[in-house]
Formats: structure tokens, C-alpha cells, sequence
């Protein structure tokens, strides 16, 4: 590559870092790490922790505190990190940027790597700002008063840095295959970080997946020295009856093979990020009609889940009940046949098998997410002047959303409400207000599915794994 490109691909980065950086998600999911370097490294009588290795836990040294710190950020930045640096190519396409980009002489190569370095500067800057707020912690705290840089840095370097890289890759991958743009790919992604976590943590988990194994070695070979045997190695957050009890972490053994590893993972990030430019379109300027599939500017939030639909419904008349039926085609219709008849046999497992509903109650999540948001994502918010005023209008959009709810979980309804079971029907109830309040709120406070899509599959993960 020429060093005129190189210079493109920085200037790309640059900018687009600089405009990502000024944004609301990249605050919120900041203000996430400096959380997780908190909950990583509780108090010494707290009674919840990140990494439990045998119900004990190092001092926090440099050397620990970075690599709990680091290993936790590998599995925020997956998930968190992620939705943070989503967008950018949409973006690019609906303000027109990408036509003016493909006007010059930029490729499609040094567009896309463009859009990983600086998905790797988002990210990399948040890991910053979390190593940061490690060592500020390991003060407080108090076990160790001496800072070791080195110590400190290296596990965010060896750990952090080639998930984080990987992470930046795949953002640019979802964002040029048109189904996994929007909604779709929060759903496809969140689930496949998820179960990525869980198998990066395992010995088998290739290049040392997410290098916790690593860790639990060297962990566990101190602890056999000290004559205690360790059998289980957690990472995660845990709550905990009694607190762990602490011994000095000699600090992780970094073999020849560990950090090649690490290091091909990394590289592997670089060549996985210039692939999409195989069927990148590099923002086709001809009329949409020529286009196979076209589809507008606008992120689509349901991939091929939901077709094109009217956005907005006539209602006649003026009464709540007729508002709220038009609000009720309006967040009915944006669904396909295929996705009610998979709706249709989820309802029918719910009614032979209550325990079911947490999966009944996952697959409409971007049906919710439109509540409260749609109107601004479509354009068409400025056309709802004739509309009754924003307090109907909400209480309508909000029933409706209501009433898609319990109409959804009704099989499971029904067979409490037969067998009497009142604990059941009242946890039933408050979910169906619970859920569409939750994505009218949030959709009408930022004007976007996604928040709401991110926080209630997190919701939902937790509640389905009995974390809260």
C-alpha cells in the first residue's frame, strides 16, 4: 500500500474517532468501564467478585489488579464495546459521506481499514481509560502501595488488546452484510459474545481465546505451592456468602508460545477487517429503484425479519381506543408472516409449557425497541403535528405495546391462572407494564432502538442465568 493510502486510512480514522468520541454511547459505555474496574476489584469484605480462583483471590498488586482488570475488559469490550462502535458505515451512507468518500480516490481496502483503526482507537481509548482507573483503585484499596507500570499494562497488552482488535474487525464485518446492520445483528451479536465469552475461558479455546486459562495457571500453581489445591477457576460476577481470602500473586508466566499466540490473534484481526471489501459496495450512488434488495438510508432494525411497511397509521377519529388500535398496527405491521408464525408457535409453547415465557418474551425484542423511537429513526416524527397531542400519543403507544405483551404471553397466563398459582400471575404482570415501559422510555429519551435492544437481552441473560 502506497503512502498516500496509508495517510487516507489515518485521516479516515482520525476524523471518524474524533466524531465517535463526541457521542452519548461512547460516554455511557466509558463510564461502563470505569464501573467494571470497580466491581472487578471490590473491597476486601465485599461480597461479590470478578475472578474467584478457588475462594481466593491475589493482593491486589500491580500484577493482579491488571490482569483481572484486563481479563474483565476483554469481556465488556466484546459486548459493551461492541454496540459502541456500530454505526459508522450507516452513518456514513445517511449524511451522504460515503458518496463524497467514493468520489475520491479512496478504495474500498482503505475505507474499510479505515473504519477498524478507528474502531480500535474507540476501543483502545476505553481500555485506557480502564487501566487508568485500575491503578487508581489499587490505591484506594490500600493492599499495595507501589504502581508497577509494567506489571500493570502487560496483562491489558497480552489479554485485552487482540480481543479488543478482533472485536473492532467484526463491527466493520456486521456493518456491510445488510441483515446484520441493525437490530438483527444486536440480537446475533449479543449472543454470539456471549457464547464466545464463555468458550474464550476454556483451555481449548484457540490462540488462548480470552487468556483466562493463562491466568488460572499461574494462579493455580501459586496456590499449590502454598499446599492449597484449587479445582475451580470462575470468572464472572459472583456473589459470594463469604469473602475470598487473599495470597500474593507471583504474576502470570508469559511463555514464547502465550504471546505469539496473542500476537497471531491480533494480526488475524487485520486480515479479518479488510474482507468485507470483497462485496463492499463503496456506497453506490445509482437510484435506489436500480438497486436488487435496495433499501434506505435509514438503519434497518430487523433484518430480514421485517419488510418494508407504512410507517405511520390513518386513524379515524379521536377516541383513545381508536389511537391506540392505530398504534397497535403500527408496531404490528412492521412484522414479516414468517416472524408472527415463529411468534405463533413460541405462544403455543408458553401455553403447554409456562417455564417457557422467558423465551417467548426474547424473540419480539425489536418490536419493543421501536416504541418510542421509530418515529425519530424513520423521519417522520415532524409528520405527527396532526396527531393528538404527544400525551395521548404516548399513553396510546405505550398501550399498545402493553397489550403486544400480554397478548404474547397469554398461553402462559392462562395455565397460572387456572392452577391459581398467584405469586406466578403477579411476576407475569409486572412484566407485561415492565417491558414496554422500559422500551417506550428509553426510545423516547435517546431516539434510538438500540439502547433498549442492548440493555434488555442484558436484562434478560441475567434474569435467565439467575444472576439478579
Amino acid at each position: 500500500m502506497s503512502a498516500r493510502g496509508l495517510r487516507a486510512i489515518v485521516a479516515l480514522a482520525r476524523a471518524d474517532f474524533r466524531e465517535r468520541s463526541r457521542r452519548p454511547a461512547y460516554l455511557v459505555v466509558l463510564l461502563g468501564a470505569v464501573a467494571l474496574a470497580w466491581l472487578a476489584l471490590p473491597a476486601r469484605d465485599a461480597h461479590w467478585v470478578i475472578v474467584n480462583a478457588g475462594a481466593y483471590r491475589g493482593v491486589y498488586t500491580s500484577a493482579y489488579v491488571g490482569a483481572v482488570t484486563a481479563l474483565a475488559a476483554s469481556m465488556w469490550l466484546m459486548i459493551g464495546g461492541f454496540f459502541a462502535i456500530r454505526g459508522s458505515v450507516i452513518r456514513d451512507e445517511a449524511t451522504g459521506v460515503g458518496q463524497v468518500l467514493a468520489a475520491t480516490p479512496m478504495t474500498r481496502w482503505a475505507y474499510v481499514l479505515g473504519k477498524f483503526l478507528s474502531n480500535v482507537l474507540v476501543l483502545g481509548s476505553m481500555t485506557g481509560v480502564l487501566a487508568a482507573s485500575a491503578a487508581g483503585l489499587q490505591l484506594i484499596r490500600g493492599e499495595s502501595w507501589v504502581v508497577d507500570p509494567i506489571g500493570l499494562l502487560t496483562p491489558f497488552l497480552l489479554l485485552t488488546v487482540p480481543v479488543l482488535a478482533i472485536t473492532a474487525a467484526l463491527a466493520v464485518v456486521f456493518e456491510t452484510i445488510r441483515p446484520l446492520r441493525g437490530g438483527f445483528g444486536t440480537v446475533v451479536w449479543f449472543f454470539t459474545a456471549s457464547l464466545g465469552a464463555l468458550a474464550g475461558q476454556g483451555g481449548a479455546a484457540p490462540l488462548g481465546g480470552l487468556g483466562g486459562q493463562a491466568l488460572a495457571e499461574s494462579m493455580r500453581a501459586d496456590l499449590t505451592a502454598m499446599g492449597v489445591r484449587v479445582t475451580e477457576f470462575s470468572v464472572g460476577f459472583m456473589y459470594l456468602d463469604d469473602p475470598l481470602r487473599t495470597f500474593t500473586w507471583s504474576g502470570m508466566q508469559l511463555t514464547t508460545g502465550f504471546i505469539a499466540d496473542r500476537m497471531v490473534l491480533t494480526l488475524l484481526s487485520v486480515g479479518v477487517a479488510v474482507v468485507p471489501a470483497l462485496w463492499f459496495h463503496r456506497f453506490d450512488t445509482r437510484p435506489p429503484a436500480r438497486k436488487r434488495g435496495a433499501t434506505s438510508a435509514v438503519e434497518p432494525t430487523a433484518g430480514a425479519a421485517f419488510g418494508h411497511r407504512p410507517v405511520t397509521e390513518v386513524v379515524r377519529g379521536s377516541r383513545f381506543a381508536g389511537l391506540v388500535s392505530g398504534e397497535a398496527r403500527v408496531l404490528a405491521r412492521h412484522a414479516s408472516g414468517w416472524w408472527w408464525l415463529v411468534a405463533a408457535g413460541l405462544a403455543l409453547c408458553g401455553l403447554a409449557a409456562p417455564a417457557l415465557l422467558p423465551v417467548v418474551w426474547v424473540w419480539p425484542v425489536l418490536v419493543w425497541s421501536r416504541l418510542g423511537a421509530f418515529r425519530h429513526e424513520s423521519s417522520v416524527a415532524g409528520l405527527l403535528g396532526a396527531y393528538p397531542g404527544p400525551a395521548r400519543r404516548g399513553a396510546a403507544e405505550w398501550t399498545a405495546g402493553v397489550l403486544f405483551t400480554a397478548a404474547l404471553g397469554l398461553g402462559p397466563m392462562l395455565r397460572w391462572l387456572l392452577a391459581g398459582s398467584l405469586p406466578s400471575l403477579a411476576i407475569w404482570a409486572g412484566c407485561v407494564v415492565a417491558i414496554p415501559s422500559l422500551a417506550w422510555s428509553l426510545g423516547s429519551l435517546t431516539r434510538s432502538q438500540r439502547p433498549f435492544q442492548v440493555l434488555y437481552l442484558a436484562l434478560w441473560y441475567a434474569v435467565v442465568n439467575m444472576v439478579i
